[in-house]
């Protein structure tokens, strides 16, 4: 089960505490709620207490991190009393900054001549671009605040590497490996050679052949070789930006990539924080969750990762919190046309009557039921908050803040 958080009166992290109890100490007065997500209360007269080591786990992924906060009890043995899954943007981030490359890219080319540019910019070492250097941030913003608000005393990260040649081929070996599949190939003559010189939706022969995505770059899709192949021109004309469901397309490599790009900076900003870091192997987690007969979730591969999560116990009913990153609004003031023009601006106020997007409220209209929502701010008095079912339109005055945003959303 779901334990709440727990800070004395001077804001220092406690052991958390049962749900049972803090409702108790709520009832009694002893306690105030200081956050709403995750769920953590402040002590009005108490300062400092015995705690036990806890340690945060780490189980980082592409799309999803797995976050688990154990702690090791003297008769209990090590259990979850807190956990986690962390939804990151980066697909998000990725797609923002092609559009904007392509805007970017028609106005200078296709509106007027400017010469092109290249090898002017300087990269430091260790960057990562931002979709990827976003999974590390917000990860890393997690980990301070879990440490703020629970006695974390040493961290466990899943160091996982991705095998994305063997992922393609698990027969794959010897120099084979090395080479790669455009071995003695250019791009072209490596599709002619596969494709037969024919194409590959009516297999007409003899006739002019266009590469041509499988998956459409417009939907997700990569220029890897095994995501082209070659059409005529009647068929990649007919074809456009559909795509073909996988079927000639390998399985994509993204996640593994992502993956791989970011392990090494988040351990190495885990290390700066001082505490005992414990790394482990996928392959090791799969074994402690499996040998435990644990089902397959984010946060469970947290609590089995590295040698501390051989023996983990975890209450069969815990719900981890869903936290989906959001960000805190866009920089960008114009409103683009679809050829990158702008057509309008966008209000420089990002609150208006007190409120911001983002902020976490109870509404309580007279002729409805209350209930806690997020808030998404119009510049006039009608704002729209959508809770976990419903979404409506209220006034501000029937709108009470129980948390300021901080760029995620919570279930």
């Amino acid at each position: 089960m779901q334990r709440v958080l727990v800070l004395d009166r001077n804001r220092h992290p406690l052991m958390p505490c049962h749900p049972a109890r803090a409702r108790e100490l709520l009832r009694k007065g002893k306690v105030a709620v200081f956050r709403r997500y995750p769920f953590t209360i402040i002590l009005k007269e108490r300062e400092g207490g015995a705690v036990q080591p806890n340690r945060l786990k780490l189980d980082p992924g592409s799309k999803t991190t797995g976050m688990a906060l154990v702690a090791e009890f003297a008769r209990r043995g090590k259990v979850v009393v807190w956990a986690g899954e962390l939804w990151h943007r980066g697909a998000v981030i990725r797609k923002a900054l092609a559009d904007r490359r392509a805007h970017r890219r028609f106005r200078r080319s296709r509106l007027r001549y400017r010469a092109p540019r290249f090898l002017n910019r300087v990269r430091k070492a260790g960057w990562l671009a931002p979709s990827l250097q976003h999974r590390v941030d917000t990860t890393m913003a997690w980990v301070r605040r879990l440490r703020r608000w629970s006695p974390v005393t040493a961290i466990s990260q899943e160091l996982v590497r991705f095998d994305t040649q063997a992922i393609q081929n698990p027969e794959i070996a010897g120099t084979e490996y090395q080479r790669g599949a455009l071995f003695g190939y250019e791009i072209r003559e490596y599709l002619l050679e596969k494709w037969g010189r024919k194409c590959a939706y009516c297999d007409a022969g003899n006739v002019p052949l266009e590469i041509e995505h499988i998956h459409p770059r417009s939907k997700g899709g990569s220029d890897r070789v095994s995501n082209l192949t070659l059409a005529c021109t009647d068929c990649n004309r007919r074809k456009g930006n559909l795509p073909v469901g996988g079927l000639l397309a390998k399985a994509p490599l993204k996640d593994a990539a992502a993956v791989n790009s970011t392990r090494w900076a988040l351990f190495e900003r885990l290390k700066a924080t001082s505490l005992d870091v414990e790394v482990g192997t996928g392959g090791g987690t799969k074994w402690n969750r499996s040998r435990q007969q644990y089902p397959k979730a984010h946060w469970i591969d947290a609590a089995c990762v590295g040698e501390s999560g051989a023996i983990v116990r975890l209450h069969p009913e815990h719900k981890p919190l869903e936290i989906q990153a959001m960000g805190h609004g866009e920089r960008q003031r114009a409103r683009l046309d679809r050829f990158g023009f702008p057509r309008g601006h966008k209000p420089q106020a990002r609150s208006f009557l007190g409120f911001r997007t983002g902020d976490v409220v109870s509404c309580a209209k007279p002729k409805g039921k209350s209930f806690t929502g997020r808030v998404a701010i119009r510049f006039r008095p009608s704002f729209v908050v959508s809770g976990a079912n419903q979404k409506i339109e209220s006034h501000p005055k029937y709108l009470c803040i129980l948390q300021k945003g901080d760029g995620y959303v919570y279930a």
